[in-house]
């Protein structure tokens, strides 16, 4: 494995929203890992360069909704590689919100456990494009008991998609969804999503604030709609009652995205935003969605643009308890080098950002390996990475 020095970084962002900017121009990589990060470092030996030219370097984009299913295709939109096209826009980790998109989609309680762990240990074993992709969310259906739960854990499914897209709906038709949130998806370490707003598919239904106080999930999934949004009054009460992680999604209302996050701006929470991309749906596959929804925040939500990169990366990475999305020794080396786009009105990242525009990727890198060297997808950067 290639041991990297990382030189003449202009911006470094950290995506840990206590420190978003770090005062550092370089930083070591080695098996994979970050080990140092400073201020001229030296070349260590055997280590290969890569010259960021001035330009910023921000960790990985962690894409906290993607509806994947098998493999490097979507069945919603018919659309092959399209988590390779968004790997080109800075996402070098997915987590899947349910398999929801599955042709036949078993809605019993053993075929929906059996598909939890099918694809669980599938996208395990499976990285387009070199993208980690945490899939096997299980979609409720009345009928799992705990010891399917015990089972799915122990078979590596960590997440309990998107409740209200199975038959389990509301709190008052079955206790056990209760349980399923607070108890037993708890007991077996299982991060738990909750859709809010209206209905995205058919069979789903409309969740609001009720349902989300009753349940408290560990996530609040696109609280600005996926895609039709609960009301802003529903969507205040959601966030000053419980302490749920608050997603913001690109298949959404954007109204909504923008008032949500001027109060969580308001309230100081910037550590409980996490942003996804709510794709492949209805509104099609939005390769660039996670960058665009970090220009969103800055341009439109009043967030501070290196806030806005934290949502995109630390935040989401905390909640689901990765060693990655931020820019710190020990941490996997997943990170982005990109700048302000040619033609932007933005003559450095951030302010590009807060002008909301789009900003150009140069190289991508995995785990110390790059996986993109000029990204197909973004406009291009103004000032480019080069390895040397």
């Amino acid at each position: 494995m290639t041991d990297w020095l990382i030189k003449n970084v202009g911006l470094m962002l950290s995506g840990d929203v206590d420190q978003p900017i770090l005062d550092a121009d370089s930083l070591l990589v080695k098996d994979g890992l970050i080990t140092q990060i400073g201020t001229g470092l030296s070349v260590p030996a055997g280590a290969t360069v890569i010259d960021a030219s001035g330009g910023a370097l921000c960790p990985g984009l962690i894409d906290s909704h993607c509806h994947v299913v098998l493999g490097d295709y979507t069945p919603r939109q018919q659309m092959q590689n399209f988590l390779d096209s968004c790997l080109h826009g800075g996402v070098t980790t997915t987590i899947s919100a349910g398999e929801v998109h599955l042709p036949g989609r078993p809605k019993t309680a053993s075929g929906t456990k059996a598909l939890a762990i099918l694809a669980a240990q599938a996208w395990a074993s499976y990285r387009p494009g070199g993208m980690k992709v945490l899939g096997g969310a299980v979609i409720l259906e009345k009928g799992l008991t705990e010891a399917d739960f015990e089972e799915m854990s122990r078979e590596g499914v960590a997440v309990v998609g998107e409740i209200g897209l199975g038959s389990v709906k509301e709190p008052s038709e079955a206790a056990e969804m209760c349980n399923w949130a607070k108890n037993w998806a708890k007991k077996y370490h299982m991060v738990v999503m909750m859709h809010s707003g209206g209905t995205s598919i058919p069979g789903s239904s409309v969740v609001g604030a009720r349902q989300l106080l009753a349940v408290k999930p560990s996530i609040v999934s696109h609280i600005n709609g996926g895609p039709t949004a609960m009301s802003f009054d529903e969507a205040r009460q959601v966030i000053e009652q419980i302490d749920s992680a608050i997603e913001i999604v690109q298949c959404g209302n954007v109204k909504r995205a923008a008032q949500v996050s001027e109060l969580i701006a308001a309230r100081g929470e910037y550590n409980r935003l996490i942003l996804g991309n709510d794709a492949p749906s209805g509104t099609g596959v939005v390769t660039l969605g996670i960058l665009r929804n970090i220009s969103w925040l800055a341009s439109l939500g009043g967030i501070d643009p290196a806030l806005a990169v934290c949502a995109a990366t630390g935040n989401t990475a905390r909640v689901f308890g990765f060693n990655r999305g931020r820019i710190a020794p020990g941490l996997e080396a997943d990170l982005v080098f990109l700048d302000t786009s040619i033609g932007s009105t933005g003559k450095d990242l951030l302010s590009c950002l807060t002008e909301g525009d789009t900003p150009g990727i140069s190289v991508i890198m995995i785990d110390g390996k790059i996986v993109v060297n000029g990204s197909r997808n973004t406009p291009p950067p103004m000032r480019k990475a080069v390895i040397l």
